[in-house]
């Protein structure tokens, strides 16, 4: 396993961490606490999840990621793993988790107490905003669209303050962002500084060889103030193993299994799809290593999110962290990209 320190910090992560969405739904919590016993054997210290998962979101099994990581957690020694969870955001869908989703102090302070007792920690180390409170582009929307009638008032300001709190409290040790923007990422690093708040650590943002939109404005703000990406959906919702081209739709598949899940199923993804496909077989390794040994190697990146929902693709997954790919190789995939660039936002 390679290992990088989360930003700002001391604290080493290994550069693949365990995406944890699957476990409640497509995973029981036997093959979840065999994933993570597996990943830890191979090194991977870093554990990724959410209060809103299993995916997809509903009721009947919100939270049950975190309860199936719990029960394992509550066996290991916690000092050596690096936990990281997620309050959710607004979205009228989720009222079932809160009535209130929005980023008061209350609503953090009831969503962070809930995700401890679910992990049976005491504390996490990188908790998360999962998405904004504002209207703004994320969740496979490609360009912004300012609405004049939004509701919403700058809070930056008192929602790093709850955090600071929680910080001080020791309930968890850092805090990042998630599916945001350069805006929004400026803003949480300036009011920290203005203020002597504790700061933004992370980004966590899709990115893949079919969406590389971190690359046009965020790269540069993860470069320059030292905030490391999080890259979540590496295989692009599992399209990137090469399991769907030529119209394949494998039985269990997520896109199978969930229809919604469309944000990289389209003429223009399938086609980049089929290059790096070519461009895997001439190198002798599976797309699959393919598109995660590029992700490992971006220098923004802080740590990689696989995830998988059986012990072959989980293996798989890991093992790219010894695919080290040539500068060749890495411009021949610039030039694929150029012939359609980012087709799943």
């Amino acid at each position: 396993m390679k290992y990088t320190n989360l930003p700002n910090t001391n604290i080493k992560v290994s550069k693949i961490c365990l995406g944890t969405m699957t476990f409640g739904q497509q995973n029981t919590e036997k093959e979840a606490h065999e994933q993570l016993n597996y990943a830890v054997e191979q090194g991977v210290n870093f554990i990724d999840t959410a209060e809103m998962y299993s995916v997809p979101a509903k009721e009947e099994t919100q939270g049950s990621t975190e309860r199936y990581i719990g029960t394992w957690l509550k066996n290991e020694k916690r000092e050596n793993l690096i936990v990281a969870s997620k309050v959710a955001g607004p979205n009228e869908s989720f009222k079932y988790i809160r009535e209130d989703l929005g980023f008061s102090k209350q609503a953090i302070e009831d969503a962070l107490t809930k995700s401890l007792n679910r992990l049976q920690t005491d504390y996490i180390d990188l908790y998360q905003l999962h998405w904004p409170e504002r209207k703004t582009n994320f969740f496979g929307t490609r360009n912004y669209k300012h609405n004049v009638d939004e509701k919403w008032e700058d809070n930056f300001k008192e929602v790093i303050e709850t955090l600071d709190g929680f910080v001080k409290a020791g309930k968890i040790r850092h805090y990042g962002v998630s599916n945001e923007t350069s805006w929004g990422v400026m803003r949480h690093l300036s009011e920290s500084n203005n203020n002597n708040l504790t700061r933004c650590k992370t980004i966590q943002n899709a990115y893949s060889l079919l969406n590389r939109l971190f690359e046009i404005n965020l790269a540069e703000v993860a470069m320059r103030e030292n905030v490391g990406l999080l890259a979540y959906s590496p295989l692009a919702f599992g399209v990137l193993s090469g399991k769907y081209l030529n119209g394949n739709l494998p039985e269990k598949s997520r896109i199978k299994l969930f229809k919604q899940y469309n944000r990289y199923s389209n003429v223009q993804c399938d086609f980049l799809t089929s290059k790096y496909a070519e461009l895997a077989e001439n190198l002798n390794i599976s797309l699959t290593q393919l598109a995660l040994a590029f992700v490992n190697q971006r220098e923004f990146v802080t740590a990689n999110i696989i995830g998988a929902t059986t012990m072959e693709q989980l293996k798989e997954n890991i093992s790219s962290i010894h695919v080290e790919l040539s500068t060749e190789i890495l411009n021949k995939i610039d030039e694929i990209q150029e012939l359609q660039p980012n087709p799943g936002p």
